[in-house]
């Protein structure tokens, strides 16, 4: 392995973990939060998807005790 290659590795790792480093800062910045809304509002739009079928479930239950099965 030749010296300018030793010193190229030098530089080279160095300034990659900088260069990731200023990106991660930039991320959470800038835009972690969006990622974060958006993750909310998702799993906010589950629940009410699960929680249509709770209700409707509920309805049937309110109905069918309202009226007796026939034939009983």
């Amino acid at each position: 392995m030749s010296t300018t290659f030793s010193a190229l590795i030098w530089w080279v790792i160095p300034g990659a973990a900088v260069i990731g480093v200023l990106g991660y800062v930039l991320w959470v910045t800038k835009f972690q939060e969006k990622f974060e809304n958006e993750t909310t509002r998702s799993v906010t739009q589950f629940q009410r998807f699960q929680n249509s079928f709770r209700e409707a479930a509920e309805a049937e239950a309110e109905l069918t005790k309202e009226s007796p099965e026939k034939g009983a």
